[in-house]
C-alpha cells in the first residue's frame, strides 16, 4: 500500500483542521484531528462540489466535533464526514484513508489513487 506522508500530527490543530495540497494526491484534502485521532476528507462539499474553505486553508471547526463548509454552513462530523446539518444533510464527505505512524507522521494511504 502506497503512503504519502503529508505533515506531523502536531501540525494539525487539536480540535481543528488543516488543508493539505499534497503532491501526488489527486485533490486538496482536509485533515481533522481530535487528540491522537485523525480523519481525512476530500476538500469538497457534497452540496455544490465547492471547497470547504473560503479562504485557502481556513476550515472552521466547532467544539472539536464538526467542520463547517464556508459556503453553505453545512456541518460535518469529524469521525465519519456525515453532514448533520445544512443543505446537504444526510450526505457525507468523501473519505481519504489516513494513518499516523509511531514517529507522529500523518500519511495519506493510496493517495495517488484518490
Amino acid at each position: 500500500m502506497e503512503t504519502l506522508p503529508v505533515c506531523r500530527l502536531e501540525a494539525i490543530p487539536d480540535g481543528g483542521a488543516r488543508v493539505i495540497d499534497a503532491q501526488n494526491a489527486a485533490q486538496s484534502v482536509v485533515l481533522v484531528r481530535r487528540g491522537a485521532s485523525v480523519w481525512a476528507y476530500v476538500n469538497r462539499c457534497p452540496h455544490f462540489s465547492v471547497p470547504l474553505d473560503f479562504e485557502p486553508g481556513e476550515v472552521a471547526c466547532y467544539r472539536a466535533q464538526v467542520l463547517m463548509c464556508a459556503h453553505h454552513s453545512a456541518l460535518f462530523r469529524f469521525e465519519d464526514g456525515h453532514c448533520i446539518e445544512g443543505p446537504c444533510a444526510g450526505a457525507a464527505l468523501d473519505a481519504v484513508k489516513v494513518a499516523v505512524d509511531a514517529a507522529g507522521w500523518v500519511a495519506l494511504l493510496d493517495a495517488t489513487h484518490q
